[in-house]
């Protein structure tokens, strides 16, 4: 018995996004984890993770730490708060990142001369070596992985990602909601 229920066409809002199925997606009786959402974004995260990982010959597969490096490359962040805020991971995560990125020598943290509760953060030649690096590789790996598919596939699959995390996202400032 499979967990995914079929629907009917559910009604659209102006934009053409559904307004709310007619039955749910899910149901408890024959859920499968496996076929959850979670589980299948988290293979395809963790298969992806891994192999840029290995591409960008980074040594910590838990925490990408190619990530902030390139944030910090590109401009999106230069204190820890903005940079955790990008990276989506919290402060003393980001903060226990960054030691292990400085230690490598790829990161300096400076106090600000104004504001002393402010970390800005830089990179060294060596992180701006590896950061440069990041489109390359992310590239390279993201076409292995959507070898097969058409662009339009891809464009669709993207929309619907797109649409999933817009969601996620609302869902999470909801105060109190049912889930």
């Amino acid at each position: 018995m499979t967990s995914v229920a079929k629907t009917t066409a559910p009604a659209s809002s102006p934009s053409g996004c559904p307004l709310a199925a007619a039955e749910p997606l899910f149901k408890p009786e024959g859920f499968s984890p496996e076929q959850s959402v979670l589980y299948m974004l988290k293979r395809a995260m963790t298969g992806l993770g891994q192999t840029v990982n290995r591409e960008m010959a980074m040594e910590d597969p838990t925490l990408p730490q190619w990530l902030p490096l390139f944030k910090v490359w590109k401009g999106d962040a230069n204190t820890v708060a903005e940079l955790a805020r990008v990276c989506t991971i919290d402060v003393s995560t980001m903060t226990r990142l960054l030691d292990r990125l400085e230690k490598k020598g790829l990161v300096r943290r400076e106090r600000c001369e104004t504001d002393r509760r402010v970390v800005r953060i830089s990179l060294t030649p060596e992180g701006q070596a590896v950061a440069e690096r990041v489109p390359e590789v992310l590239c390279a790996v993201y076409n292995r992985a959507l070898q097969g598919f058409t662009a339009d596939e891809w464009a669709q699959l993207r929309s619907l990602l797109l649409r999933l995390a817009e969601r996620a996202e609302a869902m999470a400032q909801e105060p109190g909601a049912p889930a």
